[in-house]
């Protein structure tokens, strides 16, 4: 974002960033190819306001990278992974990531891949939901030896599933007009039974 370095925006000026975001997550998950131009207009602004807050299209794409990736942090922090029963962390860390990721499907995809402050925000994701991968296997629900990299690999592709090629609303996904939205609370839940439990028989009793 071309901000003078330890200067804050105005307020006006902070609204007008905020905006310009909004309609480029927009128009970029509808046209990837949109030029500025259209986001301007998309955003309610001139061209010139657009390239006075990021001076090429390529800046704009990562500052909409990064705000995505602080978004994800935000979702994660509410689940309360260090403090929360971990399970509980787990189950809520995963429906509020659904709800970012529905939002901001561009900017967390591969397109938009390339930002270095949102890389760096994204491995401190996979940090902090091995550490809370650790805190459910030390309760014996994980397997002692496993490979707990390798569960949230798992995890994170069963998250991408439930969100690839499907059309999302508020409520959650939904395959057609006339198919019942999902809520991402009750998504959250059948991603970590499946993680957690895999889609084997339960055992009797």
């Amino acid at each position: 974002m071309n901000r003078t370095p330890g200067r804050p925006l105005r307020a006006d000026a902070e609204r007008s960033v905020r905006a310009i975001l909004a309609a480029a997550e927009r128009v970029l998950a509808e046209h990837p190819g949109a030029t500025m131009e259209q986001i301007a207009e998309a955003a309610g602004v001139t061209r010139t306001t657009v390239h006075r807050r990021f001076a090429s299209r390529q800046a704009l794409v990562d500052a909409l990278a990064t705000e995505a990736a602080a978004k994800l942090a935000e979702a994660i922090e509410d689940g309360h992974p260090e403090t929360a029963p971990p399970l509980v962390a787990l189950h809520r860390a995963t429906a509020n990531v659904l709800r970012v990721k529905a939002a901001w499907g561009f900017a967390l995809g591969p397109a938009a891949a390339g930002s270095e402050p949102a890389a760096r925000i994204h491995e401190e994701i996979a940090r902090r939901c091995v550490e809370l991968l650790g805190r459910i296997q030390e309760q014996g629900v994980i397997a002692a030896d496993a490979d707990l990299e390798w569960v949230r690999r798992v995890y994170y592709a069963l998250i991408g599933e439930v969100l690839h090629g499907q059309p999302v609303t508020a409520c959650g996904p939904v395959g057609a007009a006339t198919a019942t939205p999902l809520d991402p609370d009750a998504l959250a839940a059948r991603i970590v039974d499946t993680v957690l439990h895999g889609v084997g028989p339960r055992p009797a009793g």
